[in-house]
């Protein structure tokens, strides 16, 4: 049997290439069926101690989900669906079972995919992230802008602050597209799109009582004028800062003397998330997700590519890192096991 898996070639990041292997006997043995394209995984080192970077002529990784053909693991057993942030991008793959999470496709009406997704990590991250670092108090009449909005956490992030007891949600993106999918599908009360707008003047117009809670995803200018409109008592959720993850700073990034002034003129608080620190709420969270789909209070955006020559694809890998994509991206390798 031949075994498809992508390894990276070269830095930058493309191409990758493919390298065939032949599996050696195991103690777990599965078959993909959906991987994705991190949306946090970085290709160089970022001084980050819970993400390691990709390593040249090895087999990259991000999210997976497959099924075990064969098992000699005590709690999982063939046909169990199972699922892992750090999936090989391989079409079969030996894994330790100790490392997988056993899901279960009723959670989310058969839709595996969605565990990659929605009530998967981002959906995980945007939840506990929110609760933990937003301190959200339902009639409070809070504002909460989201950077990075239409993708795999933001797109979550600002229906989930909605649930919890937002008052108002404003987005910021790169497209008119994205604009007009957060408004007339994700429930947000108005998009900002940084490209084509001015940032500072629109969050004033969309954000007339200041700014509450700050879902932040991609950290620099953006970030440091959204801060500047913010609240006496206000908070930032870290979620990410990929405007910066390439250049040599700490993480998080520091702000600039300005901004750091108004932080700790305002008492806004700015506090490093790691939702790895969180493992005791994930079942919970899960749970709530995947209430919130079924009830049709939560919807889902991915963005699919068929087949695993995907996942090495320039175009894929490039509409990621560039903004193309909206939700998250997901490619199904297997189509004949895919739910």
């Amino acid at each position: 049997m031949i075994v498809q898996r992508v390894v990276l070639n070269s830095r930058p990041v493309l191409p990758f290439i493919y390298k065939p292997t032949n599996p050696k006997p195991i103690s777990l043995n599965t078959s993909s069926i959906y991987l994705t394209l991190p949306c946090c995984k970085s290709p160089l080192d970022t001084g980050t101690d819970y993400l390691t970077p990709w390593r040249l002529s090895q087999v990259v990784d991000g999210g997976g989900i497959g099924i075990i053909e064969e098992s000699k693991h005590t709690k999982l057993t063939k046909g169990d669906f199972v699922t892992s942030f750090y999936w090989p991008w391989q079409s079969k793959v030996i894994l330790d079972g100790n490392s997988l999470e056993k899901v279960d496709p009723q959670l989310v009406d058969g839709h595996l995919s969605y565990f990659l997704g929605a009530i998967g990590m981002p959906g995980l991250t945007s939840l506990i992230g929110i609760q933990e670092k937003g301190h959200i108090t339902a009639g409070s009449n809070q504002t909460m802008v989201v950077s990075g909005a239409a993708g795999a956490c933001g797109s979550l992030a600002g229906q989930i602050g909605r649930l919890l007891g937002c008052s108002r949600v404003v987005g910021i993106c790169g497209t008119r597209e994205k604009c007009i999918l957060l408004t007339s599908e994700l429930g947000f009360d108005a998009a900002i799109n940084y490209k084509k707008e001015n940032v500072a003047e629109q969050l004033r117009e969309s954000c007339p009582a200041g700014v509450d809670v700050y879902f932040d995803n991609v950290g620099g200018d953006i970030s440091d004028t959204v801060i500047s409109q913010m609240n006496e008592n206000s908070h930032i959720i870290l979620c990410g800062q990929i405007s910066q993850y390439n250049k040599d700073v700490p993480y998080p990034p520091p702000l600039s003397t300005a901004i750091e002034a108004i932080q700790k003129e305002r008492n806004i608080t700015r506090e490093r998330f790691l939702l790895l620190n969180y493992k005791d709420k994930f079942e919970p969270g899960i749970l709530q997700l995947s209430q919130w789909f079924k009830e049709g209070k939560l919807k889902v955006e991915l963005l699919f590519f068929m087949g695993f020559h995907h996942m090495g694809q320039a175009a894929a890998f490039q509409s990621m890192m560039t903004g193309g994509n909206i939700g998250k991206q997901i490619v199904c390798i297997s189509e004949e096991i895919a739910l």
